[in-house]
């Protein structure tokens, strides 16, 4: 009887122990440490594997790690690594799959970079800094890889040739670089070995005194360093970019080639094609490899002109570049047709000049020297986009490229389409889409094999931050190929979002998504978090967003919608708020605001607002036009239209966003400014900004609604990011995302949920109540 007894309870506790192995647990905000990401996928050219740079949190948990893996097409086996370096990316397949040309950055230098890339050299820079990311061979049959170029300032976006002899790559660095690094191993090469000093006891002596008296001048200065200035002289209205830097015009990026070496013992020199004062963009080989086509933009100050681009070809054994084209739009994701004889690209047209114009899919006759012809005039989607979520790969992510059917005949993109994207298929000769794949998801990624039947496809779903499919032509079902994120998500309650539509004041029909938390109960009340996305031309979407997933998890319900001004809807619906932003949109939002609080689950006095960019724009708009919400979190936002037109990092706002400029209609720009309305704000506010941050500066945005709000005694903080640029939530160092994750929930937790935060305290009660004495 008591064996039996023992026996049953044996059995109970394994069974619980089952059970509480087998449950799941909600997210957290320190998930994101676990996450891994996939980025730039390559198929192989037998078309048997695939190559892609995975992209995990470093140890430090203050950068990223990329490294180059490879996994069967088939998903029949795990990942295997190919090589060894911690900041290795940009994979490339040779056309004869004997080899992978790679990119590794040195270590020191990717930690100056923000985890840009990296491996282990530490060769001098042009300025003695460690050099930037070099190109590597890899053997595929097996052996250790190797650095194939040693550029001072590095190298980026290699191209193997069609015939698998060379490899063209893009490189700032200039003669005088390479002059100086010359002089460097010169003079490393002539000095005298430690303690090998040739001179005699006197010539020392002497050196000695000469030094102590002064010495000579010509000698002094010859033994004193080279200074390089860090004085920035700027000569261009846009001068730096956001997550770049300080732009640098003396060094342009031009194309250089190099011989692909057959071994580590074949030493090879990489030849420059292009050079001047102009930069060129993406490079494409010609079917014989004879010949390199380049997109270029030879203004010298093209901050206040339309987009445009030139296309040039130059021989692949040197010459002078030859300009093929001259096109009143600017060129993206460009690709050769398989006969080598017609070029097919992206672009948004210029005129009439809008706030918002859809990209579209063009063509045109290299030799002819016809026009652009646009296969999707007709088609009011958004071709060569996507959708927006905060887990797009960080670093190494790669792009992609038009992709024509082996006969021509086709071309296949990236689509956006109410809140999804997915590949679709447009006839060349009629324009005539036919969707490849479908469903709620996003693709972000997509590559073909070389006869165009199969398509390894990146997807991401509100519940799948990203893997890598196999997907037919035909438009079968998508085949999983890695199940990179099983192992966490397999232990997390993640669920799904809930699509809600809903009519505007117009008639207007704007989509949304609700996110509950996963222990979600309709009887009960619940906070509401506005979310709103930036742009203003973006969109949200069926993509996974931690911020979401974490926000619902801490027991709120997030409403995150597109109103009008959103991508993905059509032109009409993404121009309409040119001249008029912020304007009708804040009614978009707020009707969708009441379209959740009729469902009847929401607390009407627990709602909370917040967005990044644009939406962090909106954000103070909200609060500066409605009470409704007990607390507002504005993230790298805008508070004075004109400061922000002084400061921006890009120039092109009107006749895009305004019709004059600010010292030109200035009422307009205060009008349509949040800062002008910051007497009427009583909401608790949280601003989040990056240092870093030259698309929104902090001096046009926070910091002013800050000292604004400060001075009258209104509740108020400023948490501030130091090195973070205006992608901090997307890519910004990894703590730094937690910690922004934990700020704008410990606002909402204070004032939307009454949690005790003595961090906040100094704004809140205490400063009421020194206000009130």
């Amino acid at each position: 009887m008591h064996r039996c007894a023992r026996l049953i309870a044996f059995v109970l506790c394994i069974f619980a122990a089952f059970l509480a192995f087998g449950q799941k647990r909600s997210i957290t905000e320190k998930d994101l440490f676990q996450f891994n990401w996939i980025g730039d996928p390559q198929i192989s050219p037998d078309g048997s594997r695939v190559a892609f740079v995975k992209v995990t949190v470093n140890d430090k948990k203050d950068g990223y790690d990329t490294s180059i893996w490879s996994v069967s097409i088939r998903g029949d086996e795990p990942p295997q690594r190919l090589a060894s370096g911690s900041h290795d990316s940009a994979p490339r397949w040779s056309p004869d799959g004997k080899w992978l040309a790679f990119i590794r950055t040195p270590d020191v230098a990717a930690a100056g970079a923000a985890g840009m890339g990296g491996g282990p050299d530490r060769t001098s820079g042009a300025a003695g800094r460690p050099s930037g990311p070099q190109l590597y061979m890899l053997p595929l049959t097996g052996g250790e890889s190797w650095k194939v170029t040693d550029l001072p300032r590095g190298v980026s976006a290699p191209v193997w040739s069609p015939d698998s002899k060379m490899i063209a790559f893009s490189s700032t660095t200039s003669p005088e670089d390479l002059a100086k690094l010359k002089g460097k191993k010169d003079g490393a090469e002539q000095k005298p070995a430690e303690g090998g000093d040739s001179k005699s006891g006197s010539e020392s002596k002497s050196e000695s005194a000469a030094s102590k008296s002064g010495g000579d001048s010509k000698t002094d200065a010859a033994r004193e360093p080279e200074h390089e200035s860090d004085v920035k002289v700027i000569t261009r209205s846009v001068y730096r970019m956001n997550g770049g830097g300080y732009l640098d015009g003396r060094h342009p990026s031009h194309i250089w080639v190099v011989a692909a070496p057959r071994s580590s013992e074949d030493a090879v020199k990489p030849r420059q094609l292009t050079s001047g004062q102009f930069s060129e963009g993406e490079t494409l080989w010609s079917n014989d490899s004879s010949r390199i086509y380049f997109s270029t933009e030879r203004v010298l100050d093209a901050s206040y002109e339309l987009p445009h681009s030139d296309i040039y070809s130059v021989p692949a054994a040197g010459g002078t570049p030859e300009k093929i084209l001259a096109l009143n739009v600017g060129v993206r994701e460009m690709s050769l047709s398989p006969d080598g004889k017609r070029l097919a690209f992206c672009a948004s047209v210029n005129e009439p000049v809008q706030s918002y114009t859809e990209p579209d899919l063009w063509v045109v006759d290299l030799a002819s020297g016809a026009k652009p012809r646009n296969l999707t005039t007709s088609y009011d989607f958004d071709v060569c986009s996507g959708v927006g979520g905060d887990q797009g790969t960080p670093r190494a992510s790669g792009s992609d490229q038009v992709v024509w059917t082996t006969d021509g005949s086709g071309l296949i993109v990236s689509t956006a389409r109410e809140g999804k994207a997915n590949l679709v298929q447009f006839d060349v000769a009629s324009g005539k889409p036919i969707e490849i794949t479908k469903g709620n998801q996003a693709v972000e990624r997509f590559r073909a094999t070389r006869d165009g039947s199969k398509f390894v496809v990146l997807i991401s779903t509100p519940t799948n931050i990203g893997d890598l499919f196999l997907v037919d032509r035909s438009g079968s079902q998508p085949a999983q190929i890695t199940h990179i994120n099983d192992k966490l998500f397999s232990q997390l309650n993640i669920p799904a979002p809930e699509e809600i539509w809903y009519t505007s004041f117009d008639g207007k029909k704007i989509e949304g998504w609700i996110q509950k938390p996963p222990d979600f109960d309709p009887s009960k009340k619940y906070p509401l978090i506005l979310n709103i996305h930036g742009g203003p031309h973006a969109a949200y979407g069926y993509i996974f967003d931690h911020e979401f997933q974490w926000m619902a998890a801490k027991g709120y319900v997030v409403l995150y919608p597109n109103p009008r001004g959103s991508t993905s809807y059509g032109q009409e619906f993404g121009n309409i708020i040119q001249y008029n932003y912020p304007g009708d949109d804040f009614r978009d939002l707020m009707i969708g605001v009441d379209e959740v609080i009729k469902r009847g689950y929401i607390d009407p006095k627990k709602l909370g607002v917040t967005g990044g960019s644009g939406g962090g724009l909106l954000t103070n708009w909200v609060i500066g036009h409605t009470d409704r919400f007990a607390a507002a979190a504005s993230q790298r936002d805008i508070a004075s239209w004109s400061a922000w037109w002084y400061s921006a990092d890009f120039t092109l706002f009107h006749p895009s966003w305004f019709k004059a400029a600010p010292f030109q209609d200035p009422e307009d720009f205060a009008k349509r400014s949040p800062i002008t309305y910051i007497q009427n704000v009583k909401t608790p506010l949280m601003l989040i900004l990056g240092e870093a941050d030259y698309r929104t500066p902090p001096e046009s945005g926070g910091e002013e609604m800050f000292r604004a709000l400060k001075y009258l005694k209104k509740p108020v903080i400023m948490v501030r990011f130091p090195g973070e640029s205006h992608e901090l939530s997307r890519s910004g160092q990894p703590w730094h995302r937690i910690e922004r994750l934990q700020h704008i929930v410990g606002w909402f937790d204070k004032y939307l949920q009454g949690m005790k935060k003595p961090e906040y305290d100094e704004v809140g009660e205490k400063q009421q109540l020194a206000n009130s004495n």
